[in-house]
């Protein structure tokens, strides 16, 4: 027994130390390998190549001034970094296909799509051969900003955030732009039923756009001519609507150089340059377009499962097989390594699913452009050298409102429409296995809509048909344009409401070009006012709750002002029973009435009655500030809610945010330029006292006059720094 028991404890003692030297295996496994050392020195030390000015007027905007295009690039992400570090660094991870490893498994989608679509291996292949040597020195210097923020604020920086190269800057673009033409929502809908491709391309949008439930990107710009002004100015409204917060929320700067760089404008997180905005000599505006640039083709595989090969023009073809590796947050020090197949076929990304296996072609697959394209747009001085620009089409979607000193006002339907072969249902799936539907290059710029000095004076885009950018005679006739191009006819409130005003009006004043962006009415015909019309029609009395819901309907004044007591029930009710984008697509979750009978109750239940104000449904929050905000969802004055009714107010979390009005005179000059932000310069810091002091100013529907003199802005500075120096 003694030798059994002796022979036990030694087999137990034996088996414990197996244990223990899996159990360290399995630790040394999981544990997180340190990031490759961030170089301060190299950082401070790279940073003495610029030379640049920050000056923050008086609501903390910078204003950036220097000799170089990059001394200004290297103090615009510095800058920046102040402001918003926490997104720039969530939009760096993201960009490199590694955010699962800071936020864990919500993030290990994105960081497969990333790695699926060939974001980086067209990086690599291409940084070198397609960009001219000022793009990869602008984005470089910027990336040199950030890295000197890194040094001086280590504690703030992620580890491995930095160094940051120019690769990661023109990354941000090359992962961001797809999204906006709804790249997400055609994968979605291709892999309808495949539940892990569907959610990899929704937790991509999230993780990229990070628009609240409810909240929309969408846009409105309007440009008058001379012809159209009763002062014969020319003007500008840029008035593109983003979530208030997160990447692509938008962050004001002026920048300035002796190279001929002077703009004002917003910009996302990452961005080099002015994205919307204005300058001296010109000014443009961006709205979402969502033309059909998504194809997908069913291929002939060797291993549904586990393909290798697959058919094209008659023989078998090696499937391009790559392997994304990632690591995935646990807990503490600990993170799961996971590596996933990734294929790619002769016409791009190949997903298997249980329905088969898919290649998809989508615009801007491999182009890295998208960076340069703007830069020289914001170098632009005249139409002309604006317009090549646009001619690059490296940016693959983006309706453009340009307006300039000169008078000219135009729309372009801005998109990188693929060529693709006659014969074919490009609205479905097409055989994966030939040449001809491979896609053959991208058409002209010119072969899309556009509107260019119209008779008529003025030029509008909200969101809504590129065939009513204009005045009567003045649009592109729709006939003209192949239905593969997927030029929707869109129909938005905003886009009734802006030819109901801008285009009815033949001589319109300063004072109305600015009333009539802040129009808060629904029009005859939104789909909000068809609801309303239906539910009133269609009504039979006899049930308390809805007999008191539709009186309401009936006597509702068509506004989303703060005190219109029917706006809530209006408004909720047509955005659940028509999906919250009002466009009858992807969450609409009920019929009219059911979706009359859920809102009616919860606004009973939470607010006492069926007709609350809309003040007291609709709230503005930031900080301390918890007010009314007058607007609503696919209103001029945009206002998008998120929340659920049923658990009491809603919350405004996007539409207007960052606004910029552009006045050039007659016989020449500088323009005027008023702007405003919905919160302020410090994006992110609540201690800081530009967290919101614009809020009060927007919710008035006022402006701020940004200095654009450098000897105003000296009076009203607020600080005056050299980065690096």
């Amino acid at each position: 027994m003694m030798l059994n028991g002796a022979f036990m404890g030694k087999m137990l003692w034996t088996a414990l130390g197996v244990a223990a030297a899996a159990l360290l295996g399995v630790g040394a496994w999981l544990w997180t390998p340190a990031p490759a050392p961030f170089d301060r020195d190299a950082a401070i030390d790279a940073a003495q190549a610029y030379d640049v000015r920050v000056i923050r007027d008086r609501f903390g905007v910078p204003h950036i001034y220097g000799a170089r295009d990059v001394d200004v690039a290297f103090g615009l992400a510095y800058a920046h970094a102040e402001d918003d570090w926490a997104t720039i660094e969530e939009v760096i991870f993201f960009s490199r296909g590694a955010l699962a490893q800071r936020k864990g498994r919500a993030a290990a989608i994105p960081d497969y799509l990333i790695a699926a679509l060939g974001v980086w291996p067209a990086i690599d292949e291409k940084y070198e051969r397609d960009l001219v040597p000022a793009t990869k020195a602008l984005v470089e210097a910027y990336a040199d900003g950030i890295n000197l923020f890194c040094a001086e604020q280590c504690g703030r920086c992620a580890p491995g955030a930095a160094p940051v190269s120019g690769r990661d800057v023109i990354a941000g673009f090359v992962a961001r732009t797809p999204f906006f033409y709804g790249l997400d929502e055609n994968l979605t809908a291709l892999f309808e039923g495949d539940l892990e491709t569907q959610t990899a391309a929704l937790a991509a949008r999230h993780a990229l756009l990070r628009i609240p439930p409810g909240a929309e990107t969408g846009s409105n710009a309007m440009a008058v001519a001379p012809s159209r002004s009763a002062d014969r100015h020319t003007r500008l409204m840029v008035n593109s609507h983003q979530p208030y917060e997160g990447p692509v929320a938008w962050y004001e700067a002026r920048v300035k150089s002796d190279e001929g760089w002077d703009m004002i404008g917003g910009l996302f997180p990452g961005a080099p340059m002015i994205l919307v905005g204005a300058g001296p000599d010109l000014g443009w505006a961006h709205t979402v377009n969502k033309p059909d640039l998504f194809d997908a083709y069913v291929l002939t595989v060797d291993d549904a499962k586990q393909p290798t090969k697959y058919v094209f023009d008659g023989a078998w073809r090696d499937l391009e097989i790559r392997h994304a590796k990632f690591r995935v947050k646990l807990f503490g020090p600990f993170s799961l390594p996971v590596t996933r197949k990734t294929y790619r076929s002769v016409y791009g990304p190949v997903f298997p699913t249980d329905q088969g296996v898919y290649s998809v072609a989508f615009g801007g697959m491999g182009e890295i452009r998208a960076a340069e394209q703007w830069y020289r747009m914001n170098k632009a001085t005249t139409f002309d050298e604006w317009t090549v620009a646009m001619e690059m089409s490296a940016i693959p979607s983006l309706n453009a409102i340009y307006a300039d000193g000169a008078g000219n006002a135009a729309y372009y339907y801005n998109v990188a429409i693929p060529v693709r072969a006659e014969g074919y249902d490009w609205a479905g799936v097409v055989p994966g296995d030939t040449s001809e539907t491979l896609w053959k290059g991208i058409r002209p710029f010119s072969d899309a809509p556009q509107v260019v000095n119209p008779a008529s004076g003025y030029v509008v885009n909200a969101n809504h048909s590129p065939f009513e950018a204009s005045g009567e005679g003045d649009n592109p006739d729709a006939d003209n344009f192949p239905a593969h191009y997927g030029i929707a006819a869109r129909r938005t409130n905003r886009g009734l409401r802006i030819q109901d005003l801008y285009g009815s009006d033949p001589s319109i004043t300063e004072e109305e070009f600015l009333a009539y962006k802040m129009d808060i009415s629904y029009a005859q015909g939104s789909r909000v006012m068809e609801t309303v019309e239906a539910l009133i029609d269609e009504h039979m009395q006899g049930e308390p709750l809805m007999d008191r819901a539709v009186s309401v309907l009936q006597r509702w004044d068509r506004t989303a002002a703060p005190d219109s007591r029917g706006a809530a029930l209006a408004l909720l009710t047509a955005q659940r029973a028509r999906g919250h984008l009002l466009n009858d697509q992807g969450e609409r979750e009920t019929d009219y009435r059911t979706a009359l009978r859920e809102i009616a109750g919860s606004l009973e239940k939470n607010f006492g009655r069926v007709d609350p104000e809309w003040r007291d449904v609709m709230r503005f929050k930031r900080g301390d500030i918890d007010t009314e905000i007058d607007g609503g969802p696919d209103a001029l004055r945009a206002v998008w809610p998120t929340g659920d009714v049923a658990d009491g107010p809603v919350r405004a979390a996007g539409g207007d945010t960052y606004i910029l009005y552009a006045d050039w005179p007659e016989n020449g000059g500088a323009p005027e330029i008023r702007t405003i932000h919905q919160y302020g310069a410090a994006t992110l810091d609540e201690t800081s006292p530009h967290y919101a002091d614009q809020a009060p100013i927007f919710l008035a529907g006022g402006w701020k006059t940004p200095p654009m003199d450098l000897d105003a802005l000296l009076v009203e500075a607020t600080r005056d720094y050299r980065p690096g120096k």
